[in-house]
């Protein structure tokens, strides 16, 4: 976990990203030199830019499948800063940020990058105590949680194809906020290759080898049911996301076998196929069991324990991206319009699911994703005006 103290002078920032670029000038020569002699190999496709103003935010639903790279920067408010004039600057350089033509990219193309901002629930409520995202996450257990790595003011979710851009956009962002934000903590992670389902769906591993995002809000119509906020008019076409960083303990789970690591999930490492049968794609049969009469779908598996028809709330939009500092983990991500659709999820599976044994939450927040915008309406403004 990276934390600053203070937000990044922009002196600071032309010299970081002055000096990350460079190394990436340099890393090219080499490479260059390296392969003098062989054919040059071919340029990987450009990346579709993608829109950053609409009725929502890009970074959640679009682009799909998602970018491969992610860094989430957490922030506080500082004392006597304004929200309104502070997000419609976000938006701006959002906007610039995107379309590439803010000189603080420093030239690299932007390709697919999107830029996500969310707000806190302390924020939320100095407007409406009743508004969604004005609830605090609660507590759960396996949580060894820092008081700087819980909660937060203002998250940037920033993701691109290219994981040079990700820093270089947030040290932009901080340097248009200036004074008036404190970066609290920030955390950069990855997923990994997207593996067909069928019906036209995809989802990649997660750091422990298994299929990850298969249940979903996939359709326009569970998106609108599940995902996006219909209402108060302030919210209406946001969302709540939820971010936990957890460690995980790898060695314990690689030493278990492929059946007994495939009980923990409920679903085959392979295929991502339940272990009731039928498709990736088409969901567990959670009432099927053996002829002895033991669930194929361990009663303790994650499938089982998180499943939305088990719990009795609507489903998430899920995330996994893995990590590697400050020690090998994920990052959760989840987008949802009820925070109870996660808090008790996250509740049920506390009490038995056998892949939390595996898990260390080192830090959580939640945030209300702002809804669109676009140059007639600020980033921000249907909620603070």
């Amino acid at each position: 976990m990276h934390r600053a103290d203070h937000h990044p002078s922009r002196r600071r920032f032309l010299d970081v990203t002055g000096a990350m670029v460079a190394a990436g000038l340099t890393a090219g020569c080499a490479s260059d030199s390296a392969q003098r002699g062989r054919p040059a190999r071919t340029a990987a496709a450009t990346p579709m830019p993608v829109a950053a103003t609409g009725r929502h935010q890009a970074g959640i639903t679009l682009p799909q499948p998602a970018q491969p790279n992610l860094l989430a920067v957490v922030a506080d408010l500082g004392a006597g800063a304004a929200v309104g004039p502070l997000l419609a600057d976000l938006g701006q350089a959002v906007r610039a940020l995107t379309e590439g033509s803010d000189p603080r990219l420093l030239g690299l193309p932007p390709g697919d990058l999107t830029v996500t901002v969310g707000v806190g629930p302390r924020l939320v409520r100095a407007v409406g105590a009743s508004l969604p995202g004005a609830a605090d996450l609660p507590r759960f257990s396996r949580e060894q949680i820092a008081p700087r790595a819980r909660g937060g003011d203002l998250l940037m979710q920033i993701c691109a194809g290219d994981a040079l851009l990700l820093p270089v956009v947030a040290a932009a962002l901080l340097d248009q906020a200036g004074d008036r934000v404190r970066e609290r903590w920030r955390q950069s992670a990855r997923r990994g290759a997207n593996v067909p389902l069928g019906n036209g769906l995809t989802a990649p591993r997660n750091p422990l080898g298994f299929i990850d995002g298969i249940v979903g809000p996939h359709t326009k119509a569970e998106q609108q049911r599940d995902l996006w906020l219909a209402g108060p008019s302030e919210v209406a076409g946001g969302t709540i996301a939820v971010l936990r960083r957890m460690e995980l303990d790898l060695p314990r789970f690689a030493a278990l076998s492929v059946a007994e690591q495939e009980a923990v999930f409920g679903r085959h490492r392979a295929s991502g196929v339940p272990l009731s049968g039928g498709t990736a794609a088409s969901g567990p049969n959670l009432g099927a069991k053996t002829p002895d009469g033991r669930y194929l779908v361990p009663a303790d598996a994650h499938a089982r324990r998180a499943h939305p028809a088990v719990v009795g709330v609507g489903h998430m939009l899920r995330r996994s991206y893995g990590t590697d500092e400050p020690a090998a983990g994920l990052l959760f991500i989840s987008f949802q319009n009820d925070l109870r659709t996660f808090t008790a999820t996250l509740t049920h599976m506390d009490t038995s699911d056998a892949l939390l044994r595996f898990t260390t939450t080192t830090a959580s927040a939640t945030f209300l994703i702002l809804p669109g915008f676009d140059r007639q309406r600020p980033l921000g403004s249907q909620l603070f005006d």
